[in-house]
């Protein structure tokens, strides 16, 4: 790193150039703020400490000019009887920081430290910006070479009009990934449509899906349009498809098949125009096997495959979607928080994420709400991510493990409050309860 003093006392320049120098900077000296000038012409500087009181050009004329020559540069100010009001301007003008005489060499090194991770931040943040912008998809972000794979099958599968099946672990964006081909397709003017088949009875998904008639059964006071008919023309998307009643997978797979519906209590046929992508967490091969998802839906659905990779899988990805994020809710909820401390940085891009981009998602909006800085700090993330930072084991274990031990925590944690505790796992209600039963948890 490269620092330059600034100042017209010789005694001073000589004291800071010795100080930093031994912190490993290389430092120039100049007694004027024109010598200094002039030396920027060649080349710039990461850091200057400026006196304010200069002859010729003062600190403030000084300030001005390197920051319009290389508004990368760091400044911090030398004052010596400096008023209140002419330190504000220098801040607006976009000094890093000020030092009154007589200098003490502790708080010299301390702030030389500060100011130059407070420029490494700022480079890294355009870098991850650029990034952000020709690594993604849509509404998905990714630099990784598994989330290239997934934008290169997305770029294949749109236009050919065929069933696709995606799969991957809660959290991970099958919807998103589901409507980045919609999109794409030769439907994407027209409805996209989700619909989650887990949690809900036969009789529910029926009516949803395929609406009923006036009459049809007590409570019919009025014809409802089901989602498959309301999606006519556009794209279903079917989350959670495992979880679909076998009953209700055999008139899904009829409806697949011939393109159209009978709504509950009528006799008319209503031909549809659909294309269906679904989606689960499970292993739909497994469930086939074991009896428990229709072979012949399988492969319809199963034209075409997508593998959503999960977060510890594309490590790479956490800090372009930590980006993402955080300047996604700096908008929605007004705040101005400019970085991530590097503290901050490694605790996030340490942690297991059990539940995925949705709660990394979780975790930046909790920090961009309950931030009162300019930066957010190891003390606006939760608490508990550095006990759950994959290098805080002394072993491996599975995703399974790590998942039940820390559903267990919040579950605990939350007096198996349900709700809180979908929120805070960033979960469906329906898929924490799975997993629970999964898992073996009762209160």
């Amino acid at each position: 790193m490269r620092v330059a003093v600034v100042d017209d006392e010789q005694i001073v320049c000589t004291r800071l150039q010795k100080t930093l120098s031994k912190e490993g900077y290389s430092v120039d000296t100049h007694g004027s703020g024109e010598s200094f000038i002039k030396s920027l012409a060649a080349s710039c500087v990461d850091l200057v400490f400026l006196d304010m009181n200069l002859p010729g050009m003062n600190g403030i004329e000084v300030l001005k000019e390197t920051k319009i020559r290389c508004p990368d540069t760091e400044v911090i100010l030398i004052t010596g009887y400096a008023s209140i009001d002419s330190v504000v301007q220098a801040i607006k003008l976009g000094a890093f920081h000020y030092v009154p005489k007589p200098l003490k060499l502790e708080e010299i090194r301390h702030l030389a430290q500060r100011a130059l991770e407070h420029k490494s931040l700022l480079e890294e943040n355009r870098t991850l910006r650029a990034r952000l912008g020709a690594g993604g998809r849509g509404d998905m972000i990714g630099v990784s070479p598994g989330m290239k794979e997934v934008f290169r099958m997305i770029g294949k599968v749109a236009p050919l009009d065929c069933n696709v099946l995606i799969q991957g672990e809660s959290g991970t964006g099958k919807e998103l990934v589901a409507r980045s081909i919609h999109r794409e397709s030769r439907r994407g003017e027209r409805p996209f449509v989700a619909f989650n088949c887990g949690g809900f009875t036969e009789e529910l998904i029926s009516s949803e899906l395929f609406g009923y008639e006036r009459g049809a059964f007590t409570g019919a006071t009025a014809t409802k349009i089901g989602i498959l008919e309301t999606a006519n023309g556009g794209t279903v998307f079917m989350d959670e498809i495992a979880d679909m009643p076998l009953s209700m997978q055999g008139r899904l797979l009829r409806v697949i098949q011939e393109n159209q519906i009978l709504r509950v209590g009528a006799t008319k046929i209503i031909q549809l125009d659909l294309r269906f992508i679904a989606a689960t967490n499970k292993d739909l091969k497994r469930a086939v096997q074991e009896g428990k998802f229709r072979e012949d839906l399988f492969f319809r659905l199963n034209v075409v495959q997508i593998a959503l990779p999960g977060l510890m899988e594309r490590r790479e990805d956490i800090a372009v979607l930590t980006e993402h994020f955080l300047g996604t809710y700096c908008a929605r909820f007004s705040k101005k928080i400019k970085r991530i401390d590097p503290e901050a940085r490694r605790v996030l891009e340490s942690y297991s994420y059990p539940g995925n981009v949705r709660e990394l998602e979780n975790i930046i909006e909790r920090a961009v709400a309950l931030a009162e800085r300019e930066t957010i700090t190891v003390d606006d993330l939760p608490a508990d991510l550095s006990e759950y930072s994959v290098t805080s084991y002394g072993k491996w274990v599975t995703l399974e493990e790590r998942e039940r031990e820390y559903m267990e925590k919040v579950l605990r944690f939350t007096g198996y409050n349900i709700g809180e505790a979908a929120r805070i796992l960033a979960l469906p209600r329906t898929t924490l309860w799975r997993k629970m039963k999964k898992y073996g948890f009762s209160k």
